[in-house]
């Protein structure tokens, strides 16, 4: 037994904390928290959804001093009892799935009374990640009409509505348009933003770069389609690509979207706290942002 107790001294004797070393001092004390939600979307060209589901991650950046501890609240306790049944505050409530958590998380705490309580590493870390299987509306929806032509051109008009609300703003929104590989001498007419062909992806990419919620915008393009003309331009015309070659759909690969949308969450989540509570009792300052983004985010064309 003395043996034993000398091999493992008291615990409070040693560093039991592998992830955080002794001593960190910072001249100004702050985390910095972000809940980012990733949405996975697969729409038929029906409008059908088809898949979809939400990957979120609570990322941290801690400069503190000292050996801090923190208890961060979210906004319901119910949010992580995935079982699916029904309870009174349903409303309220997010169910997650897949929960992961950083290793600093005391789990025999979490597991008991739900808190989240942790000594976090310095710098940045994932305190925890999670899924959520749910029926999405898509945030920003895109329709496509393509109309091969006689003539040997084909257009395209392109419908993309925002369908989240109007205080809030998707950034940086790229709408990638598929396109027939020999298509030449392109064209592009658009309510908003800038549209640019890559011959090299065959795809038009429609940029928007402030995309406000609730509204709607269209473009149009047209390209020279050679192929058309050495196919039969009568089947060619009718839409239907009777004759194969170019109007063959296999090009009509899906509509793709990439989008960030700040102050915004899809499941819901929020931060209530973030308690910081250190020996030496200074005051820091917790920074909580919540972004939405795209993550594998497909409309299927017709």
């Amino acid at each position: 037994m003395s043996d034993d107790s000398k091999s493992k001294p008291p615990v409070a004797l040693t560093n039991a904390v592998s992830w955080r070393a002794e001593g960190i001092k910072h001249k100004k004390n702050e985390v910095f928290l972000d809940v980012v939600e990733k949405i996975n979307l697969l729409v038929a060209a029906n409008g059908t959804v088809l898949h979809s589901e939400i990957h979120g991650a609570v990322k941290m950046k801690s400069f503190l001093s000292g050996m801090p501890e923190l208890k961060l609240g979210l906004n319901d306790k119910i949010m992580f009892e995935a079982t699916g049944r029904n309870n009174q505050a349903k409303g309220k409530s997010v169910e997650l799935e897949d929960i992961k958590f950083h290793q600093c998380v005391r789990l025999a705490r979490f597991e008991n009374d739900r808190t989240i309580s942790f000594i976090p590493p310095d710098g940045e870390f994932d305190l925890m990640t999670y899924r959520l299987d749910t029926h999405v509306k898509p945030l920003i929806w895109v329709e496509a009409v393509v109309e091969p032509h006689r003539g040997s051109r084909i257009e395209y008009m392109i419908k993309t509505r925002s369908q989240f609300k109007s205080r809030s703003v998707a950034n940086n929104v790229e709408i990638m348009i598929p396109v027939p590989p020999d298509v030449d001498s392109p064209s592009f007419k658009s309510s908003v933003g800038n549209v640019t062909y890559l011959p090299d992806k065959d795809c038009v990419v429609w940029t928007i770069k402030q995309f406000h919620g609730g509204r709607e915008y269209l473009m149009r393009a047209h390209f020279g389609l050679p192929s058309i003309s050495r196919e039969d331009a009568g089947e060619s015309s009718s839409g239907k690509g009777g004759g194969g070659g170019a109007m063959d759909t296999s090009w009509k690969k899906p509509i793709g979207v990439k989008f960030e949308i700040p102050y915004f969450t899809v499941s819901g989540i929020q931060v209530r706290y973030l308690k910081i509570i250190e020996r030496s009792g200074y005051q820091a300052l917790p920074w909580v942002r919540y972004i939405t983004a795209n993550g594998d985010y497909q409309l299927r064309m017709a």
